[in-house]
């Protein structure tokens, strides 16, 4: 997998980035195609655009002015193939959007500082790559990259 590089401009306004139209509808994309349940505030992936679109205006200057403050986090507990449960935690619909829309613009940004090693909560990674390259390491140390 090759790394994504993207160039910092440090008197760039991330913000403006991660809330630009073209961002948040890239990120909603993302959201919608997840089809993920509602968080505390019980709206749904089909109910969002209407119930936000008078609100945008209000949640976005919240958060330029730094003061949005995100919802609580539904826990639900979910059954385990081999018994017992495990939590989950559910953000708002809205949470999720602008979590997308802020790792969207953050991960070109330090992706490329990261280890080739690292494997956890990276796109296009899984703990089955890390035990993969641990096989390959282990058994032929010599061609391991």
């Amino acid at each position: 997998m090759g790394r994504v590089v993207e160039s910092f401009d440090p008197n760039g306004s991330l913000l403006e980035r991660i809330l630009s139209k073209r961002n948040l509808e890239k990120a909603w994309k993302r959201v919608k195609a997840n089809h993920g349940a509602p968080g505390v505030d019980g709206i749904t992936i089909e109910q969002f655009p209407d119930r936000t679109r008078d609100l945008w205006a209000g949640i976005r200057g919240s958060l330029l002015a730094g003061t949005y403050q995100p919802s609580p986090v539904k826990r639900v507990e979910i059954p385990k193939p081999t018994g017992g449960t495990r939590p989950l935690g559910i953000p708002t619909v809205l949470d999720r959007l602008i979590q997308q829309a802020i790792a969207q613009v953050m991960y070109p940004i330090f992706d490329p500082g990261f280890s080739d090693s690292s494997f956890g909560f990276r796109p296009g990674r899984s703990a089955h790559h890390s035990v993969k390259e641990l096989w390959v390491h282990i058994h032929y140390p010599a061609t391991a990259r």
